[in-house]
């Protein structure tokens, strides 16, 4: 590689809430056409005037981008619509985002300069996931985004119409669920990097379901005992079953991406046991295994006692208190409790980017 070659800074913005894989994807796309991956997240005044009120803070946003392993760098408080002035003065050739519009409050599309000074490329945005459709799942309370017997792996086209009045005043870019996940995006996810000889291996297990600060925080915490962690990620009826309701609210696959885009996880075991048995600790040969201060249930997945007995007796378990008080039924219930102000605000952003596509389509027609 040629040691003159100039660093190829990319620059990304948005507001990142409820941070997902498919904002973890637009980023991993992203940094994929550079070197170096500068992400602006707007404040929660920006959004709020906009959007409407984002469901995580700012702080809350600004370190969830942090955890995602692709990005080098994140600038607080970017502003909402992108100039060649923010570019110039990170340094970076080029804006990237996905190929759905977003709009000011006033229905401008907020790349507009940038985009007619030949400085915006475009990735492909994650079908079938938005921060919409999840607030849907939790409001509607539905399960069928679950995986479950011989639909295990099967993909219905679904929309959340409750998140609008005009059924037919869809927008192309939200309130659309539609999800194939496939072994070529596991692989793009992982690190695909095994444990080196001598490194201490730390085994984590759980839901983490809607990926939040309070799983970051704790994941953190759990990396920090070790050099490799591994986390093994329980099926959608076995999360179930501890959990109730219609949890979890993004199923098994979903959840592995949301996992496998943190910059602390080293592997995932997909559909991991509820008990960590001796066989399990032996095959990853795991050193440590850590668990949260959170209850643990002991009647699942058709067993009764302790999960965690075999790393007991051998003196390779430890408890981490995460430091932070956000759990995933924490964040749905701020979201229930918020429950009008975002389906207005979600009705909103869908008639916005209607009439955008509406105008986009007459002006395609009429050239």
């Amino acid at each position: 590689m040629n040691g003159n070659k100039q660093q190829v800074r990319v620059w990304c913005d948005g507001c990142y809430d409820m941070v997902h894989f498919g904002h973890a994807n637009s980023l991993r796309q992203a940094k994929a056409m550079g070197d170096y991956l500068v992400v602006g997240v707007h404040n929660d005044e920006e959004i709020t005037k906009h959007k409407g009120p984002p469901v995580f803070t700012e702080e809350e946003r600004y370190k969830m981008v942090r955890g995602i392993k692709w990005v080098d760098e994140v600038i607080e408080g970017a502003p909402y619509v992108t100039t060649l002035e923010t570019l110039d003065k990170y340094d970076c050739q080029f804006c990237v985002h996905g190929d759905d519009i977003t709009t000011t409050a006033d229905g401008v599309d907020t790349y507009h300069i940038v985009k007619a000074a030949g400085r915006y490329k475009e990735c492909q945005r994650t079908q079938g996931v938005s921060t919409t459709d999840l607030v849907g799942r939790m409001l509607l309370m539905t399960r069928g985004h679950q995986q479950r017997g011989d639909s295990e792996y099967k993909v219905e086209r679904s929309r959340t119409e409750s998140m609008s009045e005009d059924s037919a005043a869809r927008s192309p870019w939200t309130g659309v669920s539609q999800f194939l996940p496939t072994t070529q995006k596991i692989i793009q996810f992982s690190e695909g990097k095994e444990p080196k000889p001598g490194d201490k291996i730390v085994y984590v297990a759980g839901a983490f379901d809607l990926f939040h600060v309070g799983h970051l925080d704790f994941l953190e915490k759990a990396r920090a005992q070790g050099d490799y962690l591994i986390v093994g990620l329980h099926t959608d009826p076995v999360v179930n079953q501890y959990k109730g309701a219609n949890y979890p609210i993004m199923n098994l696959h979903e959840r592995v991406l949301s996992v496998l885009a943190c910059r602390y996880v080293s592997e995932v075991v997909i559909g991991a046991p509820y008990s960590v048995s001796k066989d399990m600790m032996d095959h990853f040969k795991v050193d440590l295994v850590v668990h949260g201060a959170t209850p643990v249930a002991t009647d699942v997945d058709g067993e009764d006692g302790d999960p965690y007995e075999e790393p007991k007796r051998r003196n390779k378990f430890m408890v981490i208190d995460s430091g932070s008080t956000m759990t995933t039924e924490l964040l749905v219930q701020r979201i229930i409790s918020n429950r009008l102000s975002f389906v207005e605000r979600n009705k909103k952003k869908e008639a916005k980017e209607a009439n955008l596509w509406k105008a986009m389509t007459t002006d395609d027609q009429e050239k």
